[in-house]
């Protein structure tokens, strides 16, 4: 018997032995072999790639490093950024698995007064002080194999759900050998100034700030205002307000979008930048004051009537006007400060928008029977109203638009993303015009033989349209300053954030183009929030009845106390009656707020009650029901093997 015992627990150790040395076996080959492996159980698809980034990966041609600088010990004491972090670590190993090798993934800790910190600072990180005078460092830089370098400063809260697209756009800036090209269509002085090429090069006139932005993103290609076709080169081609184009010209703009060229276009009804005058006291020599791109607006699906302006009394810009002295400022409804609201939060290119700043904006619907998408980027309020292009001409004053303001109840989209299919605006090229030029004008300007006509667009269009064209006005958006001989700009609204975002998103790839915001990661608790509200609701009201009773008792024992009774005879039984009724009214506040800290402490208590019993479940109650199986499958094991055994003895 005791060497039966013997043998038994032997058998036991060694089968515990053998169990620990498979659990390990086991991790170890499912580490190995299962690491790329992974089930998105989340509702959002939180940690699956979209379409557009696997497609962006996939066309990585030469390595790319990225380099992921996360001080992790330093933000063990801050939850927010531990978990954010956790994220993005998780979403850029997943893009690194699916590259095939092509992209290299470095994780590096830059402790305080290392070279890790100093590479990090030196590649343009920016670090977050914390209170114990340290700096938690947490973003990202790629470099590619011809010294390209991409760097996300720090990821914040704020990009939390644009946090796909921006590595995305990151892979695909450095996929680029060459900067990616920008085609330029415009009748506006932007690179000389609004006292144009002259007043410039005698020095009187600077480049818009957003020409220099764009001059620093961008290898530019301008088009004169009469071409064939739009060179192939051309990645985004962006009309900004130019003149009358001819036919020819439009021509090649449909064909360059049936063909799958991105357009961002810029129209006006009424333009305040081209009329803007120079150093000689005039606009721009040539200037346009209204612009229009019939019929490729019908073509893509949209209805423009160039006779409208959009008036917003919520929305308009305070102007000086000096026509009274003690009023220099009025509302004028027909220049626009758009702020976050009325911009789609969704869309990655008014992600980061908090104020536009706009002039004599023109109004943007979808056209009957179009085909494709038609997505409002900006929009006015519904305090807003179509103003009459001629009566704006005459130039009412800010007062006299605001008398003659009748709210339509109806708000009018500005901007808008254009996607989906397109039709031709042509149904073949345009009969060739002579070259002969009557007026002494330049012959038109030929950069390739036009291909053979496209009817439907080969795939999905993708245009953004603007019904304004003072989004590139200097007096708009930013001041400037001058700083030992530069130009220092301060904005003070993000028109040129808009158009570099713009720009930036149609320079990508359709999948790419269509990402949309995600859904964050800390999803709040719904129904305990309703549950809460509940209870406040509840407890708010007897709270409310509490407080006014206090407060009548209180005015009423004021009263007594100063004035007496009303209509009590004077004498010792009048003193005794008030000082009885200030008694009553003492301990009657006395019990009124006594109840009022009981309904406050139980709002209290159901609250914390609601979080304990979620606490318990998620902690708790779990783990419990799993000790309760475990406990009743080793019952059943033990009656079971007790059963075999008295049947075998």
């Amino acid at each position: 018997m005791f060497n039966q015992q013997i043998s038994r627990s032997a058998y036991r150790i060694v089968m515990l032995v053998l169990l620990a040395v498979l659990f390990l076996a086991v991790n170890l080959f499912s580490n190995i072999v299962f690491r790329s492996a992974r089930i998105d159980l989340t509702e959002n698809s939180l940690y699956t790639l979209s379409e557009g980034t696997a497609e962006v990966v996939a066309q990585i041609e030469e390595p790319i490093t990225l380099r992921f600088f996360y001080s992790e010990r330093l933000a063990n004491d801050y939850p927010r950024i531990r978990t954010y972090a956790s994220h993005v670590r998780d979403l850029l190993e997943e893009v690194r698995d699916r590259s095939d090798g092509r992209l290299i993934l470095e994780v590096i800790e830059p402790e305080p007064f290392s070279e890790q910190e100093d590479l990090a600072m030196s590649l343009g990180l920016k670090g977050a002080p914390t209170a114990q005078g340290d700096i938690i460092y947490f973003g990202l830089v790629g470099t590619n194999s011809v010294d390209g370098l991409e760097a996300i400063p720090f990821f914040t809260d704020e990009r939390e759900q644009y946090l796909e697209y921006d590595i995305a756009r990151m892979i695909q800036n450095l996929s680029r050998p060459e900067r990616p090209v920008l085609g330029i269509v415009t009748n506006l002085p932007l690179d000389t100034g609004a006292g144009g090429l002259m007043s410039a090069m005698r020095g009187e006139s600077l480049p818009f700030m957003i020409y220099e932005e764009l001059r620093n993103r961008f290898e530019l290609e301008y088009l004169e205002q009469q071409f064939e076709v739009v060179p192939s080169k051309v990645d985004v081609l962006m009309i900004a307000h130019p003149r009358e184009l001819d036919a020819a010209t439009l021509y090649a703009v449909d064909q360059f979008v049936m063909r799958g060229g991105r357009v961002l276009a810029f129209i006006d009804p009424h333009s305040e930048v081209s009329l803007t005058a120079g150093p000689d006291g005039q606009p721009v020599r040539g200037y346009t004051e209204a612009s229009n791109l019939e019929p490729l607006l019908k073509s893509w699906g949209v209805a423009y009537d160039p006779t409208r302006i959009v008036g917003d009394r919520s929305l308009a810009q305070r102007v000086q006007t000096g026509l009274d002295a003690r009023r220099q400022e009025s509302d004028y409804v027909i220049w626009l400060a758009v702020p976050r609201e009325n911009v789609d939060a969704e869309d990655i290119v008014t992600a980061d928008v908090m104020r536009l700043n706009l002039g004599t904006v023109g109004a943007l619907a979808p056209a009957e029977g179009a085909t494709t998408r038609f997505t409002p980027l900006v929009r006015s309020s519904k305090d807003a109203k179509l103003y009459d292009l001629d009566y704006v001409k005459s130039g009412p004053r800010p007062d006299d638009l605001l008398r003659r303001f009748e709210a339509s109840g109806e708000s009018y989209v500005i901007a808008a993303r254009l996607s989906g299919p397109v039709t031709s605006a042509f149904d073949g090229p345009p009969e060739a015009e002579s070259q002969a030029q009557e007026d002494g004008a330049a012959p038109r300007r030929s950069l390739t033989a036009p291909g053979a006509h496209l009817a439907q667009s080969e795939g999905e269009a993708n245009i953004i349209l603007f019904a304004d064209s003072d989004i590139f006005d200097d007096r708009f958006w930013v001041q400037t300053q001058s700083y030992l001989g530069e130009r220092v700009a301060q904005p003070i609204a993000d028109n040129a954030s808009f158009i570099v975002s713009a720009i930036d998103n149609l320079m990508g790839s359709n999948e790419l183009i269509s990402l949309r915001a995600r859904a964050r990661i800390d999803r709040p608790f719904t129904v305990v929030d309703d549950l809460r509200r509940a209870a406040e609701r509840r407890f708010l009201a007897e709270q409310e009845t509490l407080e006014q009773r206090i407060d009548d008792t209180e005015k009423r024992l004021t009263q007594l106390q100063t004035q007496g009774a009303p209509d009590m005879p004077e004498g010792a039984a009048a003193e005794a009656h008030v000082e009885s009724e200030i008694q009553t009214f003492r301990a009657e506040l006395l019990d009124s707020r006594k109840k009022l800290r009981d309904v406050q402490r139980n709002l209290r208590r159901e609250i914390d009650g609601l979080g304990a019993q979620l606490r318990f479940v998620n902690v708790g109650l779990i783990p419990l029901l799993i000790a309760v199986v475990a406990l009743g499958a080793a019952i059943l094991r033990y009656r079971r093997r007790k059963a075999r055994a008295e049947r075998g003895a």
